[in-house]
């Protein structure tokens, strides 16, 4: 039992920093630096207590009574309609809509634009009425001149401004729904199905058959995986789909191959993505064996000790980049884009080359000194039956903590680093 609550905990941590990350992504692309809050919501919603942000397509906020009930809905013009430009600047108007999907009203948030012409457009008697009534689908296909919206007399270019972010915002939500691919098994996800039963195969196969056919299965994997196809997991991968969601209909193949990744190991002690999957570790392992004996270097245990931190260090690095929107390109902390060549950062490659030469003197340096991917793998991994709260899960409790802070207080760290820049 206790085994079993440690790998449920290890699994927990995962899933509640994926969700803490992907909670602030949406609410940071709806939200942005100015976000709405209750008191804006009244005016349509009197009961409102509290907003939710919708993970669809539609990118607003489900207004809540005391209770969770949902009241209604509304949707900001910005910051998806910057280009949409009125007088002299861009102006955020918030749609109300009932939970039919009917338009209540509209409320003009903030503008950039000449506050006399805002000011006229908000005092205009008819103008932010014209849209009350109309479902969300007919608003976004309106056209405005046979629907009679005009311009505001004196604000004509402001209030048409408002006019067409409107209108632009609401159709860019539906046509994104309209849009939702369907399941698709491409070439590449039917070669990651191929690979990852060869992978069970070399896994948990009979001995025999795996030490006759290792080498020309690393051989394969470097060529396929690695320069072919470039289906590799990587923190880039992993941060991506925890802020805008799992591609399971586009690319199926992918997701069958991360699932695995973490799942196998879990729960029968096997590292099959580290050890049977990955055309880096393959590239390492074939160049140890190539490499005379007397080149391998025995590194002090001390120094053996501290590298080992460098992976949690890097996955640390990663964790902050993400939620502090850090404008660094993750590819550059891993090896794995390197086989992308022709779309790979010189940061990348230097991390790839670095691995592979390191790896003729220390076998495998890369996986246990540099590879922050494995050690999340690795930290899934169940031990059976010696396996005991570590330090390592400790740390792991920490980086949910950190994870949760940064989520409370991402608005006002992000207009502090906006400060500074």
């Amino acid at each position: 039992m206790k085994r079993a609550a440690l790998q449920l905990y290890r699994l927990a941590v995962l899933a509640l920093i994926a969700w803490l990350i992907r909670d602030l992504a949406l609410r940071q692309r709806i939200q942005g630096d100015t976000p709405v809050k209750v008191d804006e919501v009244t005016k349509f919603f009197t009961n409102a207590a509290a907003l939710r942000p919708d993970d669809s397509e539609r990118d607003g906020l489900f207004v809540l009574d005391r209770d969770g009930r949902e009241l209604g809905y509304v949707v900001r013009t910005q910051p998806r309609c910057r280009d949409i430009i009125g007088y002299c600047g861009v102006t955020d108007t918030l749609i109300a809509l009932d939970p039919d999907w009917t338009i209540l009203g509209l409320k003009v948030r903030a503008s950039e634009d000449t506050r006399t012409h805002v000011g006229d457009v908000v005092m205009d008697r008819k103008f932010l009425k014209k849209w009350n009534g109309m479902k969300w689908d007919s608003a976004a296909d309106l056209d405005l001149k046979k629907a009679g919206i005009e311009g505001v007399s004196g604000a004509t270019m402001t209030s048409m401004g408002i006019a067409r972010a409107v209108k632009a915002r609401l159709k860019m939500s539906k046509d994104e729904i309209a849009a939702r691919p369907p399941l698709h098994f491409g070439w590449r996800d039917w070669g990651m199905c191929a690979v990852l039963a060869t992978a069970g195969l070399m896994a948990f196969g009979k001995p025999a058959w795996r030490h006759r056919w290792k080498r020309p299965y690393q051989f394969a994997l470097i060529l396929y995986v690695g320069f072919i196809s470039g289906d590799l997991l990587a923190q880039s991968l992993l941060a991506g789909w925890a802020k805008s969601g799992i591609p399971w209909t586009t690319a199926p193949g992918l997701v069958l191959l991360t699932a695995a990744s973490f799942l196998i190991p879990w729960a029968t002690r096997m590292p099959l993505y580290c050890h049977h999957v990955c055309p880096h570790g393959a590239a390492q392992e074939l160049l140890g064996r190539v490499a005379p004996a007397r080149w391998h270097v025995k590194l002090p245990a001390a120094l053996s000790r501290g590298l080992e931190y460098l992976p949690a260090a890097l996955l640390l690095a990663v964790l902050l980049v993400v939620m502090l929107v850090i404008p660094l390109d993750l590819a550059g902390f891993e090896a794995f884009d390197a086989y992308l060549i022709r779309s790979a950062g010189f940061a990348t490659i230097a991390v790839a080359i670095v691995g592979l030469v390191v790896s003729l003197f220390v076998p495998q340096a890369y996986c246990r000194f540099g590879c922050p991917t494995g050690a999340l793998l690795n930290f899934i991994r169940t031990r059976g039956p010696t396996d005991h709260f570590t330090r390592r899960d400790a740390a792991a409790l920490a980086f949910v903590a950190l994870a949760a802070v940064l989520n409370w207080k991402f608005l006002p760290l992000n207009q502090w680093l906006m400060g500074l820049q």
